[in-house]
C-alpha cells in the first residue's frame, strides 16, 4: 500500500550539488523544500575519518561512495544494430550515492565553459558556415548567453572557494591565467595551488612552444577560507586522496561541507535520506505534475510526496530515466529524428601519455584532485579548424593527482607485468614519471542516445536506462589531431622514455574511467521539438516541473560540467522564487 503525505512546496529529486544550490536560493526566502536522497550521510562515516578515509582499496577500487552497480546499472549497445547487455561494473564513469552526490567524491576542476559554448551552433555558422556542421550532430543553442550566467558563476566561485588565476577580467587579458577563458568580473576567490614538478616541466616546455599554461581552477581550498554563508573550508593538505574520496581535512569543496550542514539549519528545510524515487505523477491533461514516489530504502514502505513544484536534480541518467518511466515529453526517435528526450546524449574524449624522466623527482603522493597545468590552445574552437574534418577540442594537462600504493603505478612501455623486474621498475620509477591528459569535447550524434533498455530491470523492478553509444568519427578524427599534438609536447621535454600517446578510437569502453562528465537526455533550448526544458529549466510539457544538471547540455565541452551546473542551479533557485509566488511559464 502507498502512503500519501503532506504536500510540500518544492520537492527535489536527489540531493547532490544542483538540490543544495537551488534550495539554498529557496530557503532564503522563506520557501520550504524537500530534498529526496536515495543514500546516506557521509560526513561522520569511516569515509570522512582518519585512519580509514585513506582505505584505497575501499574507496577507490572497490567504490565505497558510488551508485551500488548490483542494484542499478545501465545497458549498452554500440549500435542501434547490438544487443544491449547490462553493465556489471562500471570504471568508464562513477555516479555518487549520499548526500552530496558526486561532488563529495569530485577532484575538483572547476571550469568556466567558453563564452561562445551556450550559442555553439551560432559560432560554428558565422565562422565556418552552416555546411561545418554535419547533418547526423544535432548541435543546438542553448538559449542562454555567457553573459546572463557570469553572475551566477562568481557567486557559486565564492560560495566554493574556487582556487585559481584569471586569464580574462573585464576583456582585460591576464599574465598567468587562461588567455581563451571567457571573461570574469575579478581574480578567484583563492590563489593557485601549488605547481607540481610535473607542472614545472610541461609549463617551461609549453612556453618554449607558443603556448599558455596555467594552474588548473580548483575547487582544493589553497588557503583557509569561509565564504558569503559564513562556511569555512580547511586549507589543503596535499594528501593525494581527493578522486573518490572523502576529504577529512573539509578541505576539498562539497556539498556536504558547504550546503547541507548550513541548510539543515534553515526552517523549512528537510532532507530524507534513503529515499529512492521512482517516478514522477504526471497529469497530462493539466500538463502538470502532482508529486512523486518514492520507497524508504529502511522500512521498505513506499510513498506518494504532493508537491507544487518537482525538481529533477539527480545524475543525467536518472533525470532521464524518470521522464521517460512517466512518459513526460516525447523518447527520441533515432529513425525519424523526432522527440526529444533520451537526445543528444554526450560524453568526454580523453586519452593520455606517461612521460619518464629519471633526474626529475615528481613526488606523487604530494597532490590534489586539481594539482595540473594546462593549456587551452587546442580545446573548443580555440584554434583555426578549417580542413580539418572535425569540430571540437581538448585541453592538454599535466597532471599529478596520486601517488596511493595500488593504482598509481606508470612503468615504461615493455616492462613486466609482475616478478622482480617489475617491482624494480616501480622502485625505479615511482618518483621519475607523470602523466599528460587530454579531456576533450563530445558533440552530439544522431546514434547516440539514452532510451529505456526493453529486456533488463533494476532491483526495483524498473527498466535499466540503455546507453547507445560509440566514438563516431568527429570524435576519432579530433582525437587523433589533438594527441598529436600532446604527443609532440611531451617529445619536446627531454624525457628519457615517452609511453605511447594513443588517440580515443571506437569502440567505447566501460573497462576504464574516462571522465564521470556525461551530459544530455534532457536538454535545454528555446524549440520544444529540440528541447526537453526551456531556457529557465522548465519542462516544456509539465510547468511545474524543472530539470537540472548536467542533463541539460545540449553538446559536452573540453571542460568539466560542474561550473555550468552549478551557475544554472543558483540561476533556478531565483527562478524558482518567483515561479512560487506566481505559478507560470517563465
Amino acid at each position: 500500500m502507498i502512503k500519501k503525505l503532506e504536500k510540500r512546496t518544492v520537492v527535489i529529486v536527489g540531493g547532490g550539488l544542483t538540490a543544495g544550490l537551488v534550495s539554498r536560493q529557496l530557503t532564503a526566502q522563506g520557501i520550504d523544500v524537500l530534498v529526496l536522497e536515495r543514500g546516506g550521510d557521509h560526513s561522520n562515516g569511516a569515509e570522512a575519518k582518519l585512519p580509514s578515509q585513506r582505505d584505497e582499496l575501499r574507496w577507490d577500487v572497490r567504490q565505497g561512495l558510488v551508485q551500488k552497480w548490483n542494484v542499478q546499472t545501465y545497458t549498452l549497445r554500440h549500435s542501434r544494430s547490438d544487443t544491449s547487455l547490462p553493465v556489471r561494473w562500471m570504471e568508464a564513469f562513477l555516479p555518487g550515492e549520499g548526500m552530496g552526490g558526486a561532488a563529495n567524491h569530485w577532484n575538483g576542476h572547476t571550469w568556466r565553459w567558453a563564452e561562445y559554448d551556450p550559442t555553439l551552433r551560432t559560432h560554428y555558422t558565422n565562422r565556418y558556415g552552416a555546411k561545418a556542421i554535419p547533418a547526423n550532430m544535432p548541435l543546438q543553442d542553448w538559449g542562454v548567453t555567457y553573459k546572463e550566467m557570469e553572475p551566477y558563476h562568481d557567486l557559486f566561485e565564492k560560495l566554493f572557494g574556487i582556487s585559481g588565476k584569471a586569464g580574462n577580467i573585464n576583456g582585460k587579458k591576464q599574465a598567468g591565467g587562461n588567455p581563451f577563458e571567457a571573461p570574469r568580473r575579478g581574480e578567484y576567490p583563492q590563489k593557485p595551488l601549488e605547481i607540481t614538478e610535473a607542472g614545472t616541466v610541461f609549463r617551461q616546455t609549453a612556453e618554449k612552444m607558443g603556448y599558455h599554461p596555467f594552474p588548473t581552477p580548483a575547487a582544493n581550498s589553497s588557503g583557509v577560507y569561509t565564504n558569503p554563508d559564513g562556511q569555512k573550508l580547511g586549507q589543503c593538505q596535499y594528501c593525494g586522496h581527493c578522486e573518490r574520496f572523502i576529504c577529512e581535512a573539509q578541505a576539498k569543496a562539497s556539498p556536504e561541507v558547504l550546503l547541507y550542514p548550513m541548510l539543515k539549519e534553515r526552517k523549512g528545510f528537510e532532507i530524507r535520506l534513503n529515499s529512492h524515487v521512482l517516478g514522477v505523477n504526471y497529469d497530462e491533461k493539466a500538463k502538470r505534475v502532482t508529486g512523486v514516489r518514492y520507497l524508504d530504502l529502511r522500512s521498505g514502505q513506499e510513498y506518494e510526496q504532493p508537491a507544487d513544484v518537482v525538481v529533477l536534480g539527480a545524475f543525467t541518467m536518472t533525470n532521464t530515466k524518470l521522464l521517460l518511466l512517466d512518459k513526460i515529453g516525447t523518447p527520441y526517435d533515432p529513425v525519424t529524428g523526432k522527440g526529444v528526450v533520451g537526445k543528444n546524449f554526450c560524453y568526454q574524449t580523453t586519452s593520455s601519455v606517461n612521460v619518464f624522466m629519471k633526474d626529475r623527482w615528481t613526488n606523487p603522493f604530494l597532490s590534489t584532485g586539481s594539482t595540473g597545468t594546462v593549456i587551452d590552445d587546442f580545446n573548443n574552437d580555440n584554434f583555426d579548424h578549417t580542413g580539418l574534418g572535425f569540430l571540437g577540442g581538448g585541453m592538454i594537462s599535466a597532471n599529478m593527482f596520486s601517488g596511493r600504493p595500488i593504482v598509481a603505478r606508470r612503468l615504461p612501455p615493455g616492462t613486466p607485468r609482475w616478478g622482480t623486474k617489475w617491482k624494480q621498475a616501480n622502485v625505479d620509477w615511482y618518483a621519475h614519471s607523470f602523466g599528460m591528459s587530454i579531456q576533450g569535447s563530445c558533440y552530439p550524434n544522431t546514434e547516440n542516445f539514452l532510451d529505456l533498455d526493453p529486456v533488463y530491470k533494476d532491483a526495483y523492478g524498473q527498466p535499466l536506462v540503455r546507453m547507445t553509444f560509440d566514438w563516431r568519427e568527429n570524435e576519432t578524427k579530433m582525437s587523433a589531431y589533438v594527441t598529436k599534438k600532446m604527443e609532440d609536447i611531451a617529445k619536446a621535454m627531454g624525457a628519457d622514455i615517452v609511453g605511447p600517446a594513443v588517440p580515443r578510437k571506437s569502440p567505447f569502453d566501460i573497462r576504464a574511467y574516462q571522465t564521470t562528465h556525461i551530459t544530455g537526455g534532457t536538454p535545454m533550448g528555446t524549440d520544444p521539438a529540440h528541447s526537453v526544458v526551456s531556457p529557465r529549466l522548465q519542462h516544456w510539457d509539465a510547468q511545474n516541473l524543472f530539470v537540472v544538471g548536467a542533463s541539460v547540455f545540449q553538446h559536452n565541452s573540453g571542460y568539466n560540467p560542474t561550473g555550468p551546473l552549478a551557475a544554472l542551479a543558483v540561476r533556478l533557485g531565483d527562478d524558482l522564487v518567483r515561479y512560487v509566488q506566481r505559478p507560470r511559464m517563465l
